[in-house]
C-alpha cells in the first residue's frame, strides 16, 4: 500500500514539475532529470576488473586485472556504473556533501541501467557512522541503495554497522586508509546467504574492504560489491 502511495505521488509531482537536467538545466530526457546529450556524455565502466571494478584497455579481455591476479580482493566480485569522471563526479559531490537527494535519484536510476549479473540478492548499503549521521543529516549510501532494492525487487538488509568513528578517508593515502578502517564495522544481524555491499564511490576499496571483510568473519564466504563510480 505505501509503495502504491509513493508511486503515486512521484507521478503526481512529474506531472506538476518538468524535467530538468540536473547538469546543465536542459530540459530532461526518457524519464529522468537528465538531458540526451549529458545522458550521451556519461562515463560508463563498461569495460573493468570483475574483481576490483578498475577499468581495463580498450580491446582487452574483460578478465581480472593483474594487480587482483597477483593478490584477489576480499569480494567475490565487484562492479561499478560509472568512472569516477564528469559529469558523474560533480553530481556525486552535490549528493554527498550538498544535500542534493536529487542528485541521488538520479544517479540511483542511472546505476539501474547497468544492474551487474551478480545483483540476485538483498542489497546491504554501507553505513555512516552514528555521529557523521548526526553531522550530515542523511546517510548517502542508503539513499542510493533504498531505490534500488524497491525497483529490483530485492530486500533491504541493514545489519552492516560503522562500530567506531573513523578519519574522513578524502585526506588518507591507501595504506592510512586500510589501517583507519581496521575492524570500523559491525554485523548486528546474521546476513543472507547471498548479499551485495553498496556504496556510492569506490577509491582504493579499502571501505569496501573493510565491510566485506565484517560480512566474512561472521561466516558469509562471498559478499560482492556494487558502487556508483570507481576512481580509475
Amino acid at each position: 500500500m505505501l509503495a502504491r502511495v509513493s508511486a503515486a505521488l512521484t507521478w503526481l509531482g512529474r506531472q506538476a514539475l518538468p524535467l530538468r537536467c540536473l547538469v546543465c538545466e536542459e530540459p530532461g530526457s526518457a524519464g529522468l532529470d537528465l538531458c540526451a546529450a549529458c545522458h550521451a556524455a556519461l562515463p560508463w565502466n563498461d569495460h573493468a576488473c570483475p574483481l576490483c571494478a578498475l577499468p581495463l584497455p580498450e580491446g582487452t579481455p574483460a578478465r581480472c586485472c593483474g594487480v587482483c591476479l597477483h593478490d584477489p580482493p576480499r569480494q567475490a566480485a565487484a562492479a561499478a556504473a560509472f568512472l569516477y569522471a564528469a559529469p558523474v563526479d560533480q553530481l556525486l559531490r552535490r549528493f554527498k556533501f550538498h544535500h542534493d537527494l536529487a542528485a541521488g535519484r538520479l544517479l540511483s536510476q542511472l546505476m539501474l541501467q547497468r544492474v551487474p549479473g551478480f545483483v540476485i540478492g538483498p542489497l546491504a548499503p554501507v553505513p555512516l557512522h552514528r555521529q557523521r549521521l548526526r553531522t550530515r543529516g542523511y546517510d548517502q549510501a542508503l539513499e542510493l541503495t533504498r531505490p534500488l532494492a524497491r525497483a529490483l525487487r530485492q530486500p533491504l538488509w541493514c545489519g552492516l554497522h560503522r562500530d567506531r568513528l573513523t578519519s574522513a578517508q578524502s585526506a588518507l593515502d591507501a595504506d592510512a586508509r586500510r589501517r583507519n578502517l581496521h575492524d570500523a564495522f559491525a554485523i548486528t544481524t546474521p546476513p543472507p546467504a547471498r548479499l551485495t555491499v553498496v556504496d556510492d564511490v569506490m577509491t582504493t576499496g579499502a571501505t569496501l574492504d573493510a565491510a566485506v571483510h565484517a560480512l566474512q568473519r561472521v561466516g558469509l564466504p562471498d559478499p560482492a560489491v556494487w558502487v556508483c563510480a570507481r576512481v580509475p
